[in-house]
C-alpha cells in the first residue's frame, strides 16, 4: 500500500495511491489515525475505499506524505562518515564510538517539505542533499523497545532528503553541539509511505533492506548505494531511539546518508575540494529508492536573515552588587 497526502482544488486529501490514482480515506479517516492504528488499521482502510472513485494522480499536488511527530536522523554508512570526515577534517576517519551505537541527532519537523517543493536555504556557499531512506513508525508508543518488538513498529518507508548547509554546520559543529542551522530550514519527505509488508522481499538474510539508492542533480547521476549497506538494521535503530525514551506513530527515522556519493560532502572529502559544485538557485535534486519512488526537490532563492549576535564578554562575579 501506499498513503499519501495532496492538495487539490484548495483542500488536503489524504488516502491511498492506487495505480496512476488517489483516493481518500473513508469517512474522514487521517494518515495520523492511520499510523497510529498501524497496518491492520491500513489494510481495514484499504478494504474499504472507493475504488470507482479518486482523482488522477496528475491533477492533484502531492504533500510530504504525513506530519511528523518528530525527526531523528541517523549516521548509519561507515563510507558517508569516511568521506565527510576527510573534507572537515583533512582525513579520513571513522570514530571508534561510531561501531559501538547507532548515533542520530533531532531535525526540524516544522520545515518538511513534500514532492516538487522548492527549497528556499539560507544563504549559504556549500549548499548540500543528503539522499536517505527513512522509516515511519506506527502502532502503540513503544520504550526501551527490543529489535524485535521495534520491527513491528515499522509501519513503512518514505524518501527523506536532508538539505543541509555545510558552512554553516562547520561553523556550529566547532562549539561541539549541533548540527542546528545548518540542517535547520528543509528536509524534503516523499512521495508517499510505502507500506512495511511491501519492502519485505528486499530484506537479506542478516535483517537488512537490499534496495538501491540513487540522487541525480540536473539529470546526472551524482550518488548510487544499496541501502544494506548501512551499519544496522532499520529495527535496530528504532530501538535504540526508544532506549530511555518512547516512539510513537509518527516519528520519522533517516537512515543517514548513503554511501557513494549519497551526499556533496563526501565527494568533497574524497576529491580534496568542492567537485561536484554545491548546489544553486534553479538545480533540481532528484532523489530513487527501489520499492519506493522518486523526490524530486527545487533549489530556490536563498532568504537572508538577520545576523546573529555575538557573545559579550561578562565578568563572572557570583553575587549581585
Amino acid at each position: 500500500m501506499r498513503i499519501a497526502r495532496w492538495e487539490s482544488g484548495g483542500a488536503v486529501g489524504e488516502g491511498f495511491v492506487v495505480g496512476d490514482r488517489v483516493m481518500p480515506f473513508h469517512d474522514g479517516e487521517t494518515v495520523a489515525g492511520i499510523l497510529a492504528g498501524g497496518l491492520d488499521a491500513a489494510r481495514a482502510a484499504f478494504a474499504r475505499i472507493d475504488r470507482s472513485g479518486g482523482t488522477a494522480l496528475a491533477d492533484v499536488r502531492l504533500l510530504a506524505p504525513l506530519v511528523p511527530a518528530s525527526v531523528r536522523d541517523f549516521v548509519a554508512f561507515e563510507e558517508h562518515v569516511e568521506g565527510v570526515s576527510a573534507g572537515v577534517e583533512g582525513k579520513s576517519f571513522v570514530a571508534p564510538e561510531w561501531y559501538e551505537a547507532p548515533t542520530f541527532y533531532f531535525t526540524n519537523p516544522h520545515t518538511i517539505l513534500g514532492p516538487g517543493d522548492t527549497l528556499r536555504p539560507p544563504v549559504t556557499e556549500r549548499l548540500d542533499f543528503e539522499l536517505e531512506l527513512a522509516v515511519v513508525v506506527g502502532g502503540e508508543p513503544g520504550a526501551n523497545l527490543d529489535p524485535e518488538a521495534a520491527a513491528s513498529r515499522i509501519f513503512g518507508y518514505t524518501i527523506m532528503n536532508d538539505w543541509s548547509a555545510r558552512d554553516l554546520q562547520g561553523r556550529e559543529m566547532k562549539v561541539r553541539l549541533g548540527p542546528a542551522k545548518g540542517k535547520d530550514f528543509g528536509t524534503s519527505l516523499g512521495p508517499w509511505i510505502v507500506t512495511a509488508d511491501e519492502l519485505e522481499p528486499f530484506l537479506d538474510a542478516d535483517g537488512f533492506l537490499a534496495v538501491r539508492a540513487e540522487v541525480r542533480v540536473n539529470g546526472e547521476l551524482i550518488g548510487e548505494d544499496l541501502v544494506s549497506n548501512m551499519g544496522w538494521p532499520f529495527p535496530e535503530l528504532v530501538a535504540y531511539a526508544s532506549r530511555n525514551s518512547r516512539v510513537v506513530a509518527g516519528d520519522v527515522l533517516g537512515s543517514g546518508t548513503v554511501g557513494n556519493g549519497g551526499c556533496l560532502g563526501e565527494l568533497w572529502g574524497r576529491n580534496g575540494g568542492l567537485v561536484p559544485p554545491p548546489l544553486g538557485e534553479g538545480d533540481e535534486v532528484r532523489m530513487t529508492v527501489e520499492g519506493i519512488g522518486e523526490l524530486v526537490g527545487l533549489v530556490g532563492e536563498s532568504v537572508p536573515a538577520p545576523q546573529p549576535t555575538v557573545a559579550r564578554p561578562r565578568p563572572r562575579v557570583r553575587h549581585r552588587g
